[in-house]
């Protein structure tokens, strides 16, 4: 069986779409249609069902899914472990990694690592941690370079091994205009611009927050801290983004809890209750898998 076949037909049940796929695998769209002809030709199945522009897997589609994804596996891991003879640090590196980690702590190892390992090509995925973390487990990434969920705050333990690189420190955060801080400086004269404000989380939970999406790693550490205090947050907009919410505290729509490395002076951190969140920053990887010498290049990189 032709694996090519394989990973298009993988590629239009994920994307759901021809067009989509042509568009990923570089293709031409005939070129597609060709290549799942032959496999439908070899399974003797039709394999989709293409109803305007909804493609949907067939019963024998959904069957041969759940295979091709093993087959493909398979072989992916049985070349990592035949190129790790050669001791070589080549091919081709899958990584999936959060937006802030990208911009914000992944750029010097990703310097260093394409100074010293030339031959190898990259191949970085940005998308939210959560997505990420899943996407690992499932195979498609070898690594992936997240916030890594908090088994304190998670309802099931890692399944994937994780390493912490770095601790990141969060801080709760309103803009110059907030009520917070302008209540404060009518009470308190002494106060200098942009310098911490003490405040109560009971004083906090009045005023509307702006938060990652529910069930991100990062919102479940927020909760489980007003849980504990048994105090209510009451969110009025929600992003997986941290510079849109920075910027939406900075104009004064909310608080928020924002990493230490994104403050500036155009915002006023709030002292809660002697309150500090720390989330922990890392690499993910799957326990069943083996390493290509290019991803274990990256952990070592990455320390």
């Amino acid at each position: 069986m032709d694996t090519t076949n394989l990973t298009t037909f993988l590629t239009i049940a994920e994307l759901k779409s021809f067009t989509q796929a042509a568009e990923t695998l570089f293709l031409t769209q005939p070129a597609i249609s060709k290549r799942i002809k032959a496999l439908e030709t070899e399974m003797n199945a039709k394999l989709f069902d293409r109803l305007g522009r909804q493609t949907t897997l067939t019963e024998a589609g959904h069957i041969l899914y759940k295979r091709a994804q093993i087959i493909l596996q398979q072989m992916q891991e049985g070349q990592r472990e035949i190129q790790n003879l050669s001791r070589q640090v080549t091919g081709k590196l899958s990584i999936a990694t959060s937006h802030h980690i990208g911009l914000h702590r992944l750029p010097p190892a990703l310097e260093q690592y394409n100074q010293q390992y030339p031959d190898v090509l990259l191949d970085l995925h940005f998308m939210d941690s959560e997505q990420a973390y899943h996407q690992v487990m499932a195979g498609k990434f070898e690594l992936a370079i997240i916030t890594i969920p908090n088994n304190n705050t998670n309802n099931n333990k890692s399944e994937l091994i994780a390493k912490t690189i770095w601790e990141d420190k969060l801080e709760f955060v309103v803009g110059p205009t907030h009520e917070l801080v302008s209540n404060t400086n009518r009470s308190t004269k002494k106060t200098e611009p942009h310098s911490p404000i003490h405040k109560s989380l009971t004083e906090l939970a009045q005023y509307p927050a702006i938060l990652p999406a529910k069930n991100t790693y990062t919102r479940q550490i927020i909760e489980q801290t007003f849980k504990q205090s048994e105090q209510r947050i009451a969110t009025s907009m929600s992003t997986n983004y941290l510079e849109t919410i920075k910027m939406l505290v900075k104009v004064g729509l909310g608080w928020s809890i924002l990493p230490h490395t994104m403050l500036t002076d155009e915002l006023t951190i709030l002292k809660i209750n002697n309150i500090t969140l720390t989330r922990h920053l890392g690499l993910v990887r799957h326990p069943a898998r083996t390493l290509s010498n290019a991803a274990t290049a990256m952990v070592s990189i990455l320390g």
